[in-house]
């Protein structure tokens, strides 16, 4: 028999809190955030009844469409895909947190959507960890630069980061990125929005690897395969 939406939300916070002790954090410092790719409204839907904190859209017409559909309701929506240019628009204003602005020309486009709205959009600059050619996201050579050019944008607020370990990596090597990950994030505190309510976001850890990522000081994982099953 299948386990339910339900079923895997339980066994998946049982290892988050596992996680988390293991190394002396508090489970409750992690946001799960549902990987709703694909999904149908009522599996999202299903997800937020079963306590997820967060739904993540990595495409710009199935949040559209999932948003016409009050799909979301119950929980906050972030973008946690690629964002074009010439989707920014369909975005800001649209979601609570955009995980994946990989440029400070990104982020300027978005500033300028924002100011036009009115109001402030929070984000996360997106670190390409390993520097794969393959992937979008900020050098981590390059990181406190671009984090600098950014604060100085208006109507943009950092509020922390996101990565991605490579595919193909082993899990020890995994944890290696993880932990460069967060030497990355303190090096650089100073350049995020953040307070004793409001804590910086690291965003890293995946349905394969999110338990190396929450001992390595991961805030929130991105789980799609783990709550809805391996798509088809």
């Amino acid at each position: 028999m299948i386990p339910s939406v339900a079923e895997n939300i339980k066994r998946i916070r049982e290892r988050i809190a596992e996680s988390a002790l293991s190394v002396g954090r508090n489970p409750d410092e992690i946001l799960l955030c549902a990987a709703t790719k694909t999904q149908p409204t009522e599996r999202v839907r299903e997800a937020i009844r079963a306590g997820v904190d967060v739904c993540g859209e990595n495409r710009v017409q199935e949040l559209t469409a999932k948003l016409t559909e009050n799909a979301y309701a119950g929980a906050p929506v972030h973008f946690i895909g690629h964002l074009q240019s010439n989707k920014v628009k369909s975005v800001v204003g649209k979601v609570d947190l955009i995980e994946s602005v990989d440029s400070a020309a990104l982020a300027r486009l978005i500033g300028r959507r924002a100011a036009a709205l009115e109001i402030t959009q929070d984000i996360l600059v997106e670190i390409n960890i390993a520097d794969e050619p393959q992937k979008s996201g900020v050098s981590p050579d390059a990181i406190s630069d671009v984090l600098s050019e950014i604060s100085e944008i208006y109507n943009v607020s950092i509020r922390g980061m996101m990565c991605i370990a490579p595919i193909n990596a082993k899990i020890p090597e995994n944890m290696e990125y993880f932990f460069k990950m967060y030497k990355i994030m303190l090096d650089n505190i100073n350049k995020i929005a953040y307070n004793e309510l409001c804590n910086p976001v690291m965003s890293m850890g995946m349905s394969r690897d999110y338990e190396e990522a929450i001992k390595c000081g991961s805030t929130m994982i991105r789980l799609g395969t783990a709550i809805f099953g391996a798509r088809a």
